[in-house]
C-alpha cells in the first residue's frame, strides 16, 4: 500500500507523487501557452500533487508559469527548482555550469523573482560543477538555509562519494536522478544510499519519456526540437527490443483494471518507502491518470513476479542496452 511521505526540513505530507514541469517549456519541441499551462499546473494541484518540479534551466518562463499558479497556495505546496546549469542547450551541446558561492546567491535571487516567493523548499544543484567542491556548494546552502531562502537541499545527477562529501558539511535531503523499469541501475548504489543517510530518491523521467505510458510506436512522429526524435530508445529497434516489456506492464494493467503508465508509477513508488516519481505532461487527462496511480495497489507477490520477469528482460533504455 502507498502512504504519504515526508522529505527531511520539509513539513509537508504528501503521496509519493509529484509533478515535472520540464516539459511545459523544454525538451519536446514546444513551449505551452503561459494560460494554458497555469491552468494545467492548477488543475494538478487540485487533482491532489503537492510537489512540484522546475529549474531555469529548463528557461525562464518554466519557474514563472509554475510560480503564478500556485501564488494562491503557496503554503500548501512544495516547490524544487534547481541551480548550477546557466545556459542547457535545447539539444545537444555543453551546459554551462557554475556552482561557485555568489554564483549559487545570483542564482537563487533570481529564481526567488521568477517563483514570486520567499523561499524554495527544495534546491537542487541541478549539475555538479567541476571547479567547486562539494563541501563549498555545502556551505553554501547552509548559509542560504539559515536566511530562510531554502527549507532543504539535494543534488541531481551526483556520484555518492560527492553526495557523501556534502551530506557531512550541511545534510541533504533528496537525490533527484532518472529511475523507471528501463534504467535501474541505480538500485546497485543509490538506493542503500538514501536508506543510509534517510534521503528521498526523486525519480526523473519514471515513464522514460513516455515511453512506459505505452503510446509510442514506431509510427510516432516528433516536433522539431523533440529530443525523443534522436533518442536510442526510440528508435525501430529499440521499440521492438522493447516490447516484451510493454506486454508485461499492459498484462499487469489488464489484471489491476489501471493504465500502462499507472503501472509504472505504481511499480516505482512500491519499490521502496523513499521514492518519489515525477511525470510531467501537457495533458490534462494524463495530470489525472499520472496522479491515479497513487491508489494502484501492487501487494507484495505481484512485486516479486515483476521485478523477476524484469531481471530476466533484454532491454533497451534511456541510457542504452541492459540485461
Amino acid at each position: 500500500m502507498i502512504r504519504p511521505i515526508k522529505i527531511r526540513g520539509i513539513e509537508k505530507e504528501f503521496m509519493p507523487i509529484g509533478y515535472g514541469c520540464m516539459g511545459q517549456t523544454h525538451s519536446y519541441g514546444m513551449k505551452g501557452a503561459e494560460n494554458k499551462m497555469t491552468e494545467l499546473l492548477q488543475y494538478a494541484k487540485e487533482t491532489g500533487y503537492v510537489m512540484f518540479d522546475t529549474a531555469p534551466a529548463y528557461g525562464p518562463d518554466n519557474e514563472r508559469y509554475l510560480g503564478t499558479a500556485l501564488k494562491d497556495c503557496r503554503e500548501d505546496v512544495l516547490i524544487a527548482t534547481k541551480f548550477g546549469i546557466l545556459h542547457m542547450p535545447e539539444e545537444g551541446g555543453s551546459m554551462d555550469l557554475d556552482s561557485s558561492h555568489d554564483s549559487i546567491l545570483k542564482q537563487v535571487d533570481e529564481s526567488l523573482a521568477r517563483l514570486g516567493t520567499e523561499y524554495i523548499d527544495l534546491y537542487y544543484q541541478h549539475r555538479i560543477d567541476p571547479n567547486t567542491s562539494p563541501e563549498e556548494v555545502a556551505e553554501t546552502m547552509k548559509k542560504l538555509h539559515e536566511a530562510g531562502k531554502i527549507r532543504a537541499w539535494g543534488v541531481s545527477f551526483a556520484p555518492v562519494d560527492y553526495i557523501r562529501r556534502a551530506h557531512a558539511v550541511f545534510p541533504l535531503s533528496a537525490v533527484e536522478n532518472m529511475y523507471n523499469m528501463l534504467d535501474r541501475e541505480d538500485e546497485a548504489t543509490y538506493f542503500d544510499l538514501c536508506e543510509e543517510l534517510g534521503l528521498a530518491y526523486v525519480s526523473a523521467c519514471p515513464l522514460a519519456k513516455g515511453f512506459l505510458s505505452g503510446t509510442i510506436n514506431k509510427k510516432t512522429t516528433y516536433r522539431e526540437g523533440d529530443w525523443r526524435s534522436r533518442m536510442p530508445l526510440f528508435s525501430d529497434e529499440a521499440i521492438d527490443q522493447n516490447q516484451v516489456l510493454l506486454e508485461l506492464i499492459n498484462d499487469f494493467a489488464e489484471k489491476k483494471n489501471a493504465t500502462a503508465a499507472q503501472i509504472s508509477l505504481a511499480w516505482e513508488m512500491h519499490q521502496r518507502p523513499f521514492l518519489i516519481p515525477i511525470p510531467g505532461t501537457t495533458k490534462k487527462h494524463r495530470v489525472k491518470e499520472n496522479y491515479d496511480s497513487v491508489y494502484v495497489d501492487l501487494c507484495e507477490d505481484e512485486m516479486r513476479q515483476i521485478n523477476e520477469q524484469l531481471a530476466r528482460l533484454d532491454t533497451v533504455g534511456m541510457r542504452g542496452s541492459r540485461k
